[in-house]
């Protein structure tokens, strides 16, 4: 092997961890909380973690955001949309659809969680819905907002396959909503 093609191996396989490492947060390694709760759980082993500044919340479950560096958190790249995991909300903006019973109090309560905020994104087994939005665990520090939306009645559980690292635990908080009138399955004919 000659000297130019030693050189295009380094350079490749520096271009290689490169691009690996900006998919993952090495800091996504920290200590999860000791007790797991409903706003404070343990993250899913498998995701691919990645930080992110809120820039527009569309809906309850949906919201617009943009990476940030890790020196100074400034935002980098371009906007991309994110769904929830595990959730659904009341349709507030769907388009040709009317505005659903708590699709608004959902979105507002989203918009109170999140905008603007810098949050962490956490995926399961897959990372983007066949929209091309990602799909993700959303932390605001140790609160999980998908599991906050849930608890308070603001969204219904919604598993899809293969991305249920926390539909037990979305379940339970639903029963425990439903049960209790809180939010939506007070108000609206569920």
């Amino acid at each position: 092997m000659g000297t130019v093609d030693a050189t295009g191996w380094v350079v490749a396989f520096a271009v290689l961890v490169f691009v690996a490492y900006s998919f993952v947060d090495p800091d996504n390694e920290t200590e999860p909380p000791s007790a797991p709760s409903s706003s404070q759980t343990v993250r899913p082993a498998e995701g691919v973690s990645r930080n992110a500044r809120v820039l527009r919340v569309v809906d309850g479950d949906t919201i617009i955001v943009r990476s940030v560096s890790e020196a100074g958190g400034e935002a980098v790249g371009k906007p991309r949309r994110v769904r929830y995991i595990g959730v659904d909300t009341p349709e507030s903006v769907k388009p040709n659809t009317p505005v659903e019973c708590y699709g608004k109090e959902a979105a507002a309560a989203n918009r109170e969680l999140v905008d603007g905020e810098y949050i962490e994104l956490i995926s399961d087994k897959e990372r983007f819905d066949r929209f091309g939005r990602a799909l993700a665990y959303v932390y605001v520090g140790k609160k999980l907002v998908n599991a906050e939306l849930i608890k308070n009645g603001y969204a219904e559980t919604l598993e899809i396959p293969p991305n249920t690292a926390k539909a037990e635990e979305f379940a339970e908080l639903e029963r425990v909503a439903k049960r209790t009138n809180k939010g939506l399955w007070q108000a609206c004919d569920r």
